[in-house]
Order: structure tokens, then sequence, then C-alpha cells
């Protein structure tokens, strides 16, 4: 487990119940730490992960703004310059879309227009994916556009462990931090540390060991990657699932050194494929000495060139599943690429 606790004992939580007990712990430790965005407070959230924090923790604390996106992360920023650390949910990380002038233009470089002498400690909460019939407008996958900015980490938990301790990390980051949260794992359940912990951001966790073929994964594709691998292993082939958990920064020497064992890559990720974190990755591994330990092209398996559609059918063709990473692996691994 890597992950820095101050108790042992654990609990089985789910993935919405672990971020919801990583913020009662921040503000209860932390009078600095507030929670804003659009129908957090009385409703709950979107998808109900701030339920009930307005009762325990009052409207001064945790704060409904208005619908607009734009004003209420401006509104974060400049909390955050004051010395607060606030935690901002996007209802949708479709739109944050709203919001570029104040993430991008404003929060990832005010430390440095200002010399390094101050911090935006701002974090930024993002239900992300596809897969419950919320359309093109409400389930894409962005983390890659916001991974392309300089001063922004970009993280994405997959477990309810994880879930907790990247965004008690985030809290600790003197920088803006973005958390990309699939809404299909809010109800996952696992096993969550008690009390305080963080969980690194910048380093990649290997969730199954394997000899054959490397895959990496983000965010819900670790799981569907984990599956594929335990088919690969009934057909003889041996499948290590890197999860990469941080998209900016990457973890390259977890990546490198599972290539320069497997000799094979195949790099699974929701976000559409091109210009994604499979081109950056694979970029990464031809660059480096890695490369000379590759048996068999790159795979990068990706999103569909097309936006989310409403049909469940279409939906689920549009991004990677468990049959299409098979399918991809298969042929690495029996060299049809």
């Amino acid at each position: 487990m890597d992950v820095t606790v101050q108790e042992t004992s654990t609990r089985t939580l789910s993935y919405s119940e672990a971020i919801r007990e990583a913020m009662v712990l921040a503000m209860e430790t932390d009078p600095t730490v507030i929670l804003m965005g659009e129908d957090i407070g009385v409703y709950g959230g979107a998808f109900q992960v701030t339920l009930d924090l307005v009762d325990r923790f009052g409207p001064e604390r945790v704060m409904d703004t208005p619908i607009s996106e734009l004003g209420g992360a401006g509104v974060a920023v400049g909390a955050a310059l004051t010395g607060l650390k606030p935690i901002f949910e996007f209802q949708f990380s479709d739109f944050a879309t709203l919001a570029m002038e104040q993430i991008v233009n404003q929060a990832a470089k005010l430390r440095y227009m200002l010399g390094g002498e101050a911090s935006v400690p701002v974090v930024f909460r993002m239900p992300a994916g596809s897969g419950t019939g919320a359309a093109a407008q409400h389930s894409q996958s962005l983390e890659a556009w916001f991974g392309h900015v300089p001063g922004l980490k970009v993280i994405q938990p997959s477990t309810p462990e994880d879930a907790k301790g990247m965004l008690l990390a985030a809290l600790a980051d003197p920088d803006p931090v973005l958390v990309f949260e699939h809404k299909l794992l809010y109800k996952m359940k696992g096993e969550v540390p008690a009390g305080h912990y963080t969980t690194p951001i910048g380093k990649a966790a290997i969730r199954r060991a394997g000899s054959d073929l490397t895959i990496v994964a983000a965010s819900i594709m670790v799981h569907r990657a984990i599956e594929a691998a335990e088919q690969l292993a009934t057909e003889g082939v041996s499948a290590e699932v890197i999860d990469l958990r941080s998209i900016r920064p990457i973890d390259h020497e977890t990546i490198l050194a599972s290539v320069r064992k497997t000799g094979r890559l195949l790099i699974v990720y929701e976000g559409v494929k091109s210009y994604g974190i499979g081109a950056e990755i694979s970029a990464m591994v031809a660059e480096s000495d890695a490369f000379d330990f590759l048996d068999a092209p790159i795979l990068r398996l990706g999103g569909a060139e097309a936006p989310i559609p409403y049909n469940p059918d279409l939906e689920r063709a549009a991004v990677p599943q468990v049959d299409s990473i098979l399918a991809a692996a298969r042929r690495l691994a029996n060299r049809e690429v």
C-alpha cells in the first residue's frame, strides 16, 4: 500500500464515501478548508458526495455557488490567494470548459507570474467520464487538456483508498490540483484506511504483476484492464497492469521499468485516442532507453473520434471495454501489429 498512514485499521467504503471522509477530516483539522460548488449544500452535490456536510460545517464553509462556473472558479482561486484552501466541485467536468480562464490563465500561472511569492492551493473536483447516459455535453474525459498546462497537477484515483488519500494529498499541495473522479466509480467499494493518510501525487501503482506485456491504464480503465488481464492469464499471457493515478506529473520510471521487463506496451484510456495520454506515454517510451526493449509496436486504445452518444449501445462502443482491451492485448501478445 503506497500511502503514509497514521492509523492502520481499514473499513469498507464506497468511492464517494471515501472522498467525503477525506473532506470531513480536512475540515475538522484545518479551518481554512472550505467547499464550494453548485448545489453542494442542501442538495448534497450532483452525485451526493457532499451529502450532509452543510449540516456539519454550516453554509459559511459549504457554500452553494450561482450557476456560473467561471464566477465560482474565480472566487475559489481568489480565496486560495488569501490563504484559504477551497475545494471547488464542478457538477460535471465538462462544465470546467466554462472556467478555463480561471483554471488555465489564473490558477496555473499565478505562482510563476508572482515570482513564487504566492501560491494557489485550490482543488477542483471533476466528475468525469461516460456510462451514465448523460450524452455528449456531460460525459467527456478532458484530463489530457489540463495535463497540457504547466502549473496544474491532474490526478485520476481509481479506488476508494486512493480517492481519499489523493484528495488529502491534493489539499496539502500548494498548487492547483484537478481531481478527475469517474462517475461510474462513485458506488464502487473497497478497503480504506481510517484516519489521515496521503497517497503521493505523481506515483503510479502496479495493480497486477506480469511478464509478457504491460497495460497502462487510468481511472475506470484500470478495472477493465485487470479484468482483461485475468482472462489473458487463462490463455497463458501474463499482463502487468499499471494504474497511472497521476496524469500530470506522470510516473515515468514505473512505466519504463515495466516496459523493459515485458517488451510490449498497451495504453488504455477513455479520452479520445488522438492527442491524449497514450500519445504522451508513447513518446516518453520512444525517447528513452526502454524503446530498445520493445518487441512490438506500442498500441494505444482510446475513445472514439466522436462525441459521446446518448444511446447506451453506442455509448459503450465509443470507449474501451473489456472485450476491446482483450482484443488489443491478444494482437500485441501474438505480434499481430
